[in-house]
């Protein structure tokens, strides 16, 4: 039994974008070809044709992040960055880690791997924008891991359901920036679970227009007693290079990383 951690870029996705495609081609063809004559025929047919070379690059870039993303493919980038965030996260014997929008669970069981005694808990919504990631699927990875101390549940990002100073680490990967509202506040709901002396490593796009000004925020999270507070580029080799990141749409990626 293998895992099956999927692909953060949704195969229907791509799909989606070439059927599209082609079926604007199609038209364009059909107005073009099959039906000359007139001034709207040509005019539609043109119009089809400039929508079809939209979804034909859409279709390429699509299918160009799938490749990337593949866990088990050439690059294997999502790979890379699970186990590169999950390489910041050191746990006491029983300690306890929690995995914000856990997906398909690859990060919480990368960090389990790592702190074999230690204890994982994955949350997330499994919202239909990611239909093929589920807590059973969660639980199936672990399992084909050998990750027994490892549990997943629903959850809100938003609005955990844990008391403060609840787990001595807390990590997550690409989930905030894909809800809407104050993102920084977001970040301080998920440290507020955190206890005094744990650990963080949150990666995510922190782009100026999506959270604001993070070195505003890493200052404050240092005036507020955490300690080595770091928010480390991402897309300078360390996961990526700068011209990934730029045709993949992941520039600003970085990871915030420090303890309480």
């Amino acid at each position: 039994m293998k895992p099956d951690y999927k692909n953060w870029m949704p195969k229907g996705m791509v799909y989606s974008f070439l059927f599209a495609f082609l079926g604007c081609g199609i038209a364009a063809a059909a107005f073009g070809l099959l039906l000359p004559g007139s001034t709207l025929k040509t005019v539609l047919a043109i119009a089809f044709a400039v929508i079809a070379l939209i979804f034909c690059g859409l279709t390429i870039w699509s299918f160009s992040m799938y490749r990337a993303f593949d866990y088990n493919g050439k690059r294997q980038m999502a790979r890379q960055i699970i186990e590169g965030t999950a390489a910041n996260v050191k746990l006491p014997e029983g300690g306890k880690c929690l995995d914000v929008g856990c997906g398909s669970g690859a990060l919480g069981i990368a960090v389990g791997k790592r702190n074999p005694k230690a204890e994982i808990v994955g949350i997330d919504r499994w919202g239909k924008e990611y239909a093929s990631f589920s807590k059973s699927l969660c639980e199936s990875n672990a399992k084909a891991e050998g990750i027994s101390r490892i549990s997943f549940q629903q959850g809100d990002a938003t609005h955990l359901d844990f008391p403060d100073e609840s787990f001595d680490a807390v990590v997550s990967n690409y989930v905030y920036h894909n809800i809407p509202g104050d993102r920084q506040q977001y970040l301080l709901e998920t440290l507020r679970t955190l206890k005094k002396g744990g650990t963080f490593a949150l990666h995510d796009i922190f782009s100026k227009s999506k959270y604001g000004d993070m070195q505003a925020f890493v200052k404050k999270l240092r005036d507020m007693g955490y300690e080595k507070v770091d928010l480390i580029d991402t897309t300078g080799g360390i996961f990526m290079k700068k011209s990934e990141a730029g045709w993949m749409g992941l520039s600003g990626s970085a990871l915030l990383t420090g303890r309480k």
